[in-house]
């Protein structure tokens, strides 16, 4: 009971930071990055190991460099999260922006449904709230359930706010299942980590062997439903856009792991392209090929 007590105050006080300007949780990032990156270095070792494993080509400088402008980004990162609890419908649609969401709409013109997977790249949060302006149908955001029932009834809500549904991951195939016959958008995030016992394909991401979650690849292939991605770039503090690229039209003709090969690839694409934006203090790399 404490402990939910605690978890709610916490979400009360997150609401009500929400309704302050960007300009001003701006200045708060910049004081929270001095904390996270030069006070409490809250995860440097993972960072510059990640960063050092992926990129061995560059030098010790450039890695500093591409670290530092990592927690920059985090403390941003954290701030605009918050934002979303409050922001309104105006703010997102000028501050996330679909280039091409014709693309969406052109297969829901064919009677098909459409996987877009991206990656903890850019505020894939964002993404996942403002994406549902862009579709004419139901846009359907694929969640990993957290372990505090308070909180992950926060995220739920912040994330519906506008029309998008949650799913959580265990209920996809049913929710693709009740829409089978209305064309509809689901969206994943495709660098999940496989829990151990599905860590059973590994690729080359990174410059690493790495366990690959194969849920999209199941489900694209049991639907056969169209499977894109959404490449998120970073246009200046607080705005994004987003962009869509064909991946395959019609999954069940690929061959196995062609399909997580090539979203995976499209990923690591845009973290090479801009390294800073991707998601380094997670420990994707705490699997490794061979016996479990």
């Amino acid at each position: 009971m404490i402990k939910k007590g605690l978890s709610r105050l916490g979400i009360f006080f997150l609401y009500l930071i929400s309704f302050l300007p960007f300009w001003l949780l701006y200045l708060f990032a910049d004081m929270l990055f001095i904390l996270i990156y030069h006070v409490f270095k809250y995860r440097r070792s993972v960072v510059q190991q990640n960063l050092a494993n992926s990129f061995p080509e560059k030098s010790a400088a450039e890695l500093k460099l591409i670290d530092k402008q990592y927690f920059k980004y985090l403390a941003d990162l954290i701030m605009e999260n918050i934002k979303l609890v409050s922001i309104s419908e105006r703010q997102l649609k000028r501050r996330l922006v679909v280039t091409n969401p014709e693309m969406i709409s052109n297969y829901y013109a064919k009677g098909r449904s459409v996987i877009v997977v991206g990656g903890h790249y850019c505020n894939w949060e964002m993404a996942g709230l403002g994406f549902c302006f862009y579709t004419t149908n139901k846009f359907i955001v694929v969640y990993k359930p957290l372990t505090s029932a308070v909180f992950n009834q926060f995220f739920i809500n912040m994330r519906s706010r506008f029309g998008t549904i949650p799913v959580s991951m265990k209920q996809t195939l049913r929710k693709m299942i009740e829409f089978k016959n209305e064309p509809s958008t689901f969206a994943l995030l495709g660098d999940q980590t496989p829990v151990r016992e599905d860590a059973t394909y590994f690729t080359t991401f990174l410059n690493q062997p790495t366990a690959i979650f194969l849920g999209i690849e199941k489900l694209a292939k049991s639907m056969n439903d169209v499977v894109l991605f959404y490449a998120m770039k970073r246009v200046k503090r607080g705005y994004y856009t987003c962009t869509l690229d064909d991946l395959f039209e019609n999954p069940k003709h690929t061959l196995p792991y062609e399909i997580s090969d090539a979203h995976v690839a499209r990923l690591e694409q845009c973290i090479r392209d801009e390294p800073q934006y991707w998601l380094w203090s997670h420990r994707r790399w705490k699997f490794k090929p061979g016996p479990k």
